[in-house]
């Protein structure tokens, strides 16, 4: 399922590099902290992937 915004695109990012170990949980919040928590690597994977070109902002 791709991301249906930039900010949603933006914050599975973020929660993939932390999922990753690449930056720290403690720094995520919002959106990327409950994504991080309730999606699986591959999920995140699959939004942050999501080409930004003519995604809205926000959804």
């Amino acid at each position: 399922m791709p991301a249906q915004s930039k900010k949603q695109q933006q914050a599975a990012g973020a929660a993939l590099s932390a999922k990753r170990g690449e930056t720290k949980k403690s720094e995520l919040k919002g959106a990327s902290l409950e994504m991080y928590e309730s999606m699986s690597e591959k999920e995140l994977e699959e939004y942050a992937s999501t080409k930004r070109k003519g995604l809205p902002e926000e959804a």
